[in-house]
């Protein structure tokens, strides 16, 4: 068996125990799949479309800088996220037991902290660019298009990701890796500067603002992801207490829910765990 993947030990609660990564309270699994395979689909097409035309323009030093801009490491991030997360609901319709339940806990928890990131990152990029670098024009239908992709529609998948499937509140605990990213991305940003000799973005240039005005820059985007942090927090919450308590949806699995009883923990069956009746 790959070191990456192990078999749930028998009386180990799960780190996904129904499902929630994998089900939506409103999408049959399969749906959810689909859907999760054609936005992932969808980014990469956007992203390699992008390479293409650089290439054929002769811009491809763009492309080369390309991973020192945030906004192009989310969008490789949404890009695989829907792809894993697609991956984990196709396992779950076709066996029962989704890949991520065979992942070491270290993996399942990297996979949580993923999940967190494509629900907050996207905003603060959506917020940055329009509010800080859109220059009121696009020259051209395909720069139209590609920062509509990645500046506007990368929120639509986070508004995606917090509404249909079934998953929990953010942890608290998923602030610190959050703050840490965007710490380590801001070293690359100077990083790139020291080595490329440009600024990925305006508001970050230590040559054209005081170091006052980038210090707040930074400050600003750092107080705005703790916001959107705790405003996704509070809306996942919002969807659970709406769809489980209110309206009774627990759920769209590819079986029923069993009911648990004592003899289960003498079979070696987890509490908790959904299998089939």
């Amino acid at each position: 068996m790959p070191f990456w993947k192990r078999a749930v030990p028998s009386g180990e609660t799960s780190f996904d125990a129904t499902f929630r990564y994998e089900t939506s309270w409103i999408l049959p699994p399969a749906v959810l799949c689909l859907a999760r395979a054609l936005l992932s689909l969808y980014a990469f097409t956007t992203i390699f479309t992008i390479f293409g035309y650089n290439g054929t323009h002769k811009l491809s030093e763009a492309s080369e800088h390309s991973f020192s801009y945030f906004t192009n490491l989310t969008y490789w991030g949404l890009a695989f996220y829907f792809l894993v997360s697609a991956m984990h609901t196709c396992t779950y319709c076709l066996t029962r037991t989704p890949l991520l339940a065979r992942w070491t806990r270290p993996l399942q928890i990297a996979h949580g902290i993923f999940y967190s990131t494509i629900v907050v990152y996207p905003w603060i990029v959506t917020i940055v660019y329009w509010a800080l670098l859109y220059s009121g024009t696009f020259n051209s239908a395909f720069s139209a298009w590609t920062n509509t992709s990645q500046h506007a529609l990368n929120s639509v998948y986070a508004v995606f990701e917090i509404i249909f499937p079934r998953t929990a509140p953010l942890p608290f605990l998923h602030l610190l890796p959050i703050i840490v990213i965007l710490a380590l991305y801001l070293a690359l940003a100077y990083i790139t500067y020291a080595t490329e000799g440009f600024f990925v973005y305006s508001f970050l240039d230590t040559k054209r603002n005081s170091s006052g005005k980038v210090a707040g820059y930074i400050i600003g985007i750092l107080v705005a992801a703790i916001v959107v942090f705790l405003i996704v927090r509070y809306l996942i919450m919002l969807r659970v207490w709406i769809t489980e308590e209110k309206l009774g949806k627990s759920g769209k699995f590819v079986h029923r829910e069993r009911t648990y009883t004592d003899g289960d923990a003498e079979k070696g069956v987890s509490p908790g765990v959904v299998t089939a009746k």
